[in-house]
C-alpha cells in the first residue's frame, strides 16, 4: 500500500467491487444484511464493533478492510486513543505482521478522523 491514501484504497477498490456484484447480486445482498446486523447497536456499539473489524482487518493484512472499518469507526465516533488501544491488541495476539499493519490502520483511522 505504499503512496496510495485509505481514501484511494477505496476509491480503487469500488469498481472491482461494482463488476463482482452485478455479477453475484445475491451474494452481495446476503453480505450487506450480516454486515448490517452484526453491526447494529446492542450489547456492544456500533463503534466497537467497526473497531473490531478493523483489527480483525489488521490481523489478515486486508488494506480495504483496514480502509473501510477504519472509516466507519471514525464516523461511528471511535476516537484515535480507542483506535490504538484495539490495535494494541491485535499486535499482542498477532505480533510482529500486527506491528505493520495496525501502522496502517492507525493511520487509515487518523485519516478518516480528520474529516
Amino acid at each position: 500500500m505504499d503512496d496510495h491514501s485509505h481514501h484511494e484504497v477505496l476509491a480503487d477498490l469500488r469498481p472491482q467491487h461494482r463488476a463482482l456484484r452485478q455479477m453475484i447480486p445475491d451474494v452481495y445482498k446476503g453480505f450487506a444484511e450480516i454486515s448490517e446486523a452484526a453491526l447494529v447497536d446492542g450489547a456492544l456499539s456500533r463503534k466497537t464493533k467497526e473497531l473490531m473489524a478493523m483489527t480483525i482487518g489488521v490481523v489478515h493484512g486486508c488494506d480495504g478492510c483496514i480502509a473501510s472499518h477504519a472509516q466507519s469507526a471514525a464516523r461511528a465516533g471511535a476516537t484515535r486513543e480507542e483506535a490504538a488501544e484495539a490495535i494494541g491488541v491485535t499486535i499482542m495476539m498477532h505480533g510482529g505482521p500486527a506491528t505493520i499493519y495496525g501502522a496502517r490502520a492507525y493511520t487509515a483511522f487518523c485519516e478518516f478522523a480528520g474529516e
